[in-house]
């Protein structure tokens, strides 16, 4: 899969642009808050129908507009095919493939499969167990969209549930209605987290060592309430239940799961320097592009913005070689040293374009 032609307006800082891309490599090459790093969230947008960043998509509007449209145009599968993404400051969003709208945002999710690696993927190793439990969820959503109708099912009724316990409700009827439906949505998220966990940690790990370029070992673990012999949601629930009531919310279920992320058997948020943090989560991101390359058939895009800070040349190097090798698909790279990425590019080869970017203006490069 690859984006042929993207146009742009209203979107963030960016007036108006029509961009037409390579099939390879595109970079777009500017000082920080120039509108590179927006130009990756309007591709992530039309994958996902919200902002990398999780802001509210009226912040994502120029400033003193009322609208923002997004269209791309793509090749998937061999077919050609268009989306339009219009936002408003007074209606909700749309998003319409082929020129019909979508009736539910949630039913594009995997059809354009996409991976994002930036600065506040960081998070995932410093941040709480919510960052791990998201992006846990984007990586499954992506290849299995009965997962993600269970997890949109869950969090309903886990939301109902908590209104009650607020409330002071005591009507056992009423919590059984909803804790039925988080039972049979956790069996399977579970079930699902577990498998895909264990089939990313392989192919993490063999990225981590191919970028570190030593043998160290990175592994991931994944950590559940349900993991325990037995245990069902029900039974969690049951055991929490007087604890819940006074404490007034869920305090057990797959919405507190998370990651264990260990560097040679060690916590990587306790020990794992600043390049080691960087090639850890970059090295997670390539694994969840495998992920999604295998379970949907399609490479997906790949957006690559930021990533040289705080790493050496040598492993900056390793990464370039494999973004660029056969293995990945369709690759756009912020940076803000120009001569870095030329070097970068002529020693890697392949066909790129470039783009310099100042104040929401793309100026096309000589690559």
């Amino acid at each position: 899969m690859r984006l042929e032609e993207l146009s742009l307006t209203n979107f963030k800082n960016i007036p108006e642009a029509r961009l037409e891309f390579s099939g390879k490599v595109n970079c777009f090459l500017g000082n920080n808050g120039m509108g590179k790093s927006n130009m990756l969230d309007a591709i992530y947008f039309l994958s996902f129908c919200k902002s990398f960043s999780r802001v509210p998509d009226k912040m994502l509007i120029r400033r003193d507009e009322d609208f923002a449209i997004a269209r791309g145009r793509y090749v998937r599968k061999g077919i050609d095919e268009e989306l339009v993404l219009g936002l408003s400051s007074s209606r909700r969003k749309t998003l319409k493939r082929g020129g019909k709208e979508y009736d539910r945002l949630s039913s594009h999710i995997g059809c354009f499969p996409l991976v994002m690696v930036a600065p506040q993927d960081i998070d995932l190793i410093r941040e709480s167990g919510e960052e791990r439990r998201h992006w846990m969820d984007v990586v499954i959503s992506q290849s299995d969209p009965i997962y993600l109708d269970n997890l949109i099912r869950y969090t309903r009724a886990l939301e109902q549930r908590n209104k009650l316990l607020r409330e002071g409700v005591v009507d056992a009827n009423l919590y059984a209605a909803v804790e039925i439906v988080m039972d049979m949505s956790a069996s399977y998220i579970h079930e699902v987290r577990r498998a895909r966990i264990a089939a990313l940690t392989e192919i993490f790990d063999r990225y981590y060592k191919a970028i570190a370029g030593s043998s160290e070992t990175v592994t991931l673990s994944y950590q559940s309430g349900l993991n325990r012999e037995g245990a069902t949601m029900q039974t969690l629930l049951d055991e929490a239940r007087r604890h819940d009531e006074i404490v007034k919310h869920t305090s057990v279920g797959i919405h507190r799961d998370d990651i264990g992320m260990e560097l040679e058997g060690m916590p990587m948020r306790r020990i794992g320097s600043q390049g080691q943090c960087k090639t850890f989560t970059i090295a997670l991101r390539l694994a969840q592009y495998d992920f999604l390359h295998s379970a949907t058939g399609m490479r997906p895009i790949l957006l690559l913005d930021d990533i040289f800070d705080k790493l050496d040349a040598s492993r900056v190097e390793r990464i370039m070689e494999l973004v660029t090798s056969d293995s990945f698909g369709q690759i756009f790279i912020t940076d803000t040293n120009r001569t870095h990425l030329d070097e970068i590019m002529h020693r890697t080869g392949g066909d790129y374009r470039m783009w310099s970017v100042e104040n929401g203006i793309f100026t096309p490069t000589e690559s």
